[in-house]
């Protein structure tokens, strides 16, 4: 067992106090609703009735203590009702109960391979299609049982015998049935204390209670002595095995998708120990042999007694375990009761449980999604066809609409008004399938036209780079032009060296925002840069200097350092024509204005532009701040320059708020002086003439930003404090303690 399963299985052994306060209460609400379904399921495959109770008991005992899923309960259920009851019809009783055996051997294998969580990729529009056919065709049967008939073998039998039951029905029957329905319709608008008794237990007792009291015969459910006389071994089949294999992987697979599935939904409405999927294989395996050796039908994990269980406040598996031994008890010591219990009642129970698979929510996320037609096929096919088929019907038309999704490519040609030009735009995933519509567009464009192919894919085979590169020389040799614009992360030089792959988007937007590294090429990093810009991205920039190309209208001054690790633009997440940038060593504006460029940039940005605010930008590592803080003498013009910064080393030295914020927030000395740098920087502009102007008069912003590079995160900096910036403009209070 592994670590993870070793931790898992002490965390869900809690002391005996837990057990009697916790899950000893739990376990009897899940008794009480377990009862009445399993005698319904058995009776709805066609299977004894002390079928249901055996293989309830087995899997509350034995995938209990097992699973690992630890508030999971295991039990028959009504997903696998449709599938038992055709093999039963096909092969025997006791045959079924060798294919359940067979099939939980099966579950093991799944299990010991380490394969469960390959189950869960089954899509699960599928899933929900399947349980709705199960419960459309539970339903149809049932009617006919309700009304005082038999059901017939197929949905379309049950469908148009329907009109002569109605006429011919059974009235008791029929009262019997619609009271257990109208109670269990009813039961969730009662008040919170009288739910606590569950809902289905309630309907039945009420529907026995009136049998009694009606004239006339009303047929009964029929158990033959104890549970323990209606135990056998089964029988092995006598020919016939394919079907038999074909059975025996039906019932293991959709035990297994079942049981997985509801394990992960149990996981989603309680905060204790994950499932050990394999393990809940294991152990749902090992149910469903344990139960076909005995007479029981298969077991698998019910989301409606698990969702009853978490809901009552078990905390361990316990509960499933004492669950089951109380339908043990039921079963021997009070199998009268059992014996009284109408079949009007069952049917009734089973069409609400039939018509509560059909799940409206489900319906509406498949028609949101756009798979309303893999939910619909897959219905139709579990009602009229059978189980496996529906559920491969349902499988081949997702896996058609997924590959259509995922391979499918818009290809578009369209001339570019009042330019003469043409652009076609290739965007998704480029393939030889792709290859008809390639054609059909590159056909549009007239012979000796200028044309951009703006390329923007994420898979790019060889057939069709080989179908573009080809059009562009035909192209080409009729006297017109073709530009390449690569926007995508795959190019079109890599899909000709080698098998194409699809390319991480993250790596286009590592091209554009990653630095360029030293390397022993001789090609100038510059022209190489611009080159790639030409390529890649001028394309895109183009329309939007479109619209500045007569003047500009930025918001913001951003004044920060020269330093090449800021780019303004990529922290700001801004683009071109936002921000007025002015960048120098250090960040400074000097407070006797001796500076001309900084003042001229002042005056023009606010005087000349519609500024809103004014940024001061410091970053940690700075050079100019480590030289100030060391007080560095190099000889040059540069100590000059970070004189003007000595004011900030002043303020630093004396204790300033900012500094205790960038300390208490873990800032080293360096970066604690750069922000206290900024904060001076932020006093000298409101004291500037031409910012204070625009302030009054305008409303100007000033404000304080620090870039740690090391976090790639930016802080507010403040004139007396820290703040972080947080989303949607909500900003956290980071002052000194």
């Amino acid at each position: 067992m592994s670590t993870d399963t070793e931790q898992a299985a002490r965390t869900s052994l809690p002391g005996l106090a837990e057990v009697l306060r916790k899950d000893l209460p739990a376990s009897l609400v899940v008794f009480l609703v377990a009862l009445p379904l399993s005698l319904g399921i058995a009776l709805a495959s066609g299977a004894p009735v002390a079928a249901g109770l055996i293989a309830a008991v087995v899997g509350g005992v034995v995938a209990g203590l097992l699973g690992g899923s630890v508030l999971q309960v295991s039990g028959p259920a009504a997903g696998l009702t449709v599938v038992v009851a055709e093999t039963i019809n096909q092969f025997g009783w006791k045959t079924t109960c060798f294919i359940t055996v067979a099939a939980g051997v099966l579950q093991i294998l799944f299990g010991l391979s380490r394969i469960a969580r390959a189950a869960l990729a089954i899509a699960p529009v599928v899933v929900h299609a399947m349980l709705a056919g199960i419960g459309i065709t539970i339903a149809l049967q049932q009617v006919h049982v309700l009304l005082g008939g038999s059901s017939g073998s197929t949905a379309l039998q049950n469908i148009t015998q329907l009109p002569g039951q109605l006429v011919n029905m059974h009235g008791p029957a029929v009262l019997i049935g619609g009271l257990v329905i109208v109670i269990m319709v009813g039961w969730k608008y009662l008040p919170r204390p009288l739910r606590a008794v569950p809902g289905p237990l309630v309907a039945v007792v009420a529907a026995t209670v009136l049998s009694l009291a009606l004239p006339g015969q009303v047929e009964r459910i029929v158990l033959n002595g104890s549970l323990f006389d209606a135990i056998g071994l089964p029988e092995i089949p006598h020919g016939n095995w394919g079907a038999v294999a074909l059975a025996v992987l039906t019932i293991a697979l959709i035990a297994s998708v079942e049981s997985l599935l509801s394990a992960v939904a149990v996981d989603k409405m309680h905060s204790g120990p994950r499932t050990n999927f394999d393990r809940e294989l294991v152990a749902q395996g090992t149910a469903n042999m344990t139960s076909g050796l005995l007479g029981g039908l298969p077991v698998t994990g019910v989301i409606v007694r698990s969702a009853t269980n978490v809901r009552a406040g078990a905390r361990s598996r316990a509960s499933a375990v004492m669950h089951g031994v109380w339908l043990l008890v039921f079963s021997v010591a009070l199998v009268g009761l059992v014996q009284q219990i109408p079949t009007a009642a069952l049917a009734g129970l089973l069409i609400v449980v039939g018509i509560q698979l059909v799940k409206l929510a489900d319906i509406r996320l498949a028609h949101r999604t756009g798979d309303l037609v893999v939910y619909a096929a897959t219905v139709v096919g579990v009602v009229f066809l059978n189980l496996l088929e529906g559920v491969l019907i349902g499988l081949g038309i997702a896996f058609a609409l997924l590959l259509w999704r995922v391979v499918r490519v818009t290809v578009t040609a369209m001339s570019v008004p009042d330019t003469g030009k043409w652009m076609v735009s290739i965007e998704g995933t480029c393939t030889f399938l792709a290859l008809p519509r390639l054609s059909g567009q590159f056909a549009k464009v007239p012979a000796g036209a200028d044309v951009l192919v703006e390329l923007s894919v994420d898979f790019l085979d060889h057939a069709a780079c080989e179908a573009i590169q080809d059009w562009a020389r035909q192209h080409e040799s009729t006297g017109g032009t073709v530009e390449f614009v690569e926007m995508g992360p795959v190019r079109m030089a890599t899909a000709v060296i080698g098998p194409p792959a699809r390319a991480d988007a993250r790596r286009m937007l590592d091209e554009v925002l990653g630095p360029w590294r030293r390397t022993a090429r001789p090609a100038d990093p510059i022209v190489v840069g611009i080159a790639e810009y030409h390529r890649s991205h001028a394309h895109v920039v183009r329309p939007h200097l479109g619209g500045l190309r007569d003047g500009q209208d930025p918001h913001s001054v951003f004044l920060t350092c020269a330093d090449s690790r800021i780019v303004p633009n990529v922290i700001t997440h801004s683009g071109p024509g936002d921000l007025f940038t002015v960048r120098n060593v250090g960040n400074l504006v000097p407070a006797d204005g001796s500076d001309a460029s900084i003042e001229a940039a002042l005056v023009y940005a606010l005087d000349k532009l519609d500024i809103r605010s004014v940024v001061v930008c410091g970053h940690s590592g700075c050079g100019a701040m480590q030289a100030l803080f060391a007080e560095a003498v190099s000889g040059s013009d540069l100590d000059a320059w970070l004189a003007k910064a000595r004011p900030s080393l002043d303020r630093y030295r004396l204790g300033h708020p900012v500094a205790a914020a960038a300390a208490a927030a873990g800032f080293g000395p360096i970066d604690q002086l750069a922000m206290v740098n900024v904060a001076v920087q932020l006093e000298t502009l409101h004291l500037h003439p031409v910012v204070r102007r625009g302030v009054e008069e305008r409303g100007v912003v000033v404000s304080g930003l620090f870039f740690d590079i090391a976090t790639a995160r930016v802080v507010e900096v403040t004139i007396d404090g820290l703040a972080e910036i947080a989303d949607l403009g909500r900003r956290v209070s980071a002052q000194p303690a």
